[in-house]
């Protein structure tokens, strides 16, 4: 039973790792504005297959190696992951009742809150505009998260994670 909990853990984060890095690869100019955030669309999906073992405090610890990682203020992708893991938790049995698209949807429109709050936190700290352009990460998280889920399910199930 403990080589099963250390397994799922160590699955877990590592899947966080490979976000972290898929998040500070740099992309091309233009299509800067449509970078998925690959850490609030993986931290969602093990908030829904495994909210026992993913909650607020590890998407806040997670936030916080964001900051650290793409060199930003730090705190702010912190209070951010945690709003984000805070609202899929609290309605993680709906959620996972829903459809596949339907789910997308909600994703999606997680991830511009996500967005938004990100704008909000910096703009209190410094002068900065807001770019509508950058909502359109979230059609891209919509566009993604079904690929997203059905690779971790499948990483899930092959694992035996519970």
């Amino acid at each position: 039973m403990r080589n099963n909990l250390f397994r799922t853990k160590f699955v877990i984060w590592v899947s966080f790792a490979i976000a972290l890095i898929l998040q500070a690869v740099p992309w091309p100019g233009p299509l800067e504005m449509m970078r998925p955030s690959w850490i609030i669309l993986i931290c969602c999906y093990w908030i829904l297959a495994l909210p026992h073992r993913v909650n607020v405090g590890s998407a806040l610890i997670l936030g916080l190696m964001w900051d650290l990682v793409i060199g930003t203020t730090l705190g702010i992708h912190g209070i951010v992951m945690s709003v984000v893991a805070y609202i899929v938790g609290l309605n993680f049995q709906v959620l996972r009742n829903m459809a596949l698209w339907q789910q997308a949807v909600l994703i999606g429109l997680i991830s511009v809150l996500g967005e938004f709050l990100e704008f909000c936190g910096e703009f209190m700290i410094k002068d900065i505009e807001f770019n509508p352009h950058l909502l359109w990460a979230g059609v891209v998280n919509c566009i993604l998260w079904p690929w997203i889920f059905l690779l971790l399910r499948k990483v899930r199930r092959h694992w035996h994670m519970r």
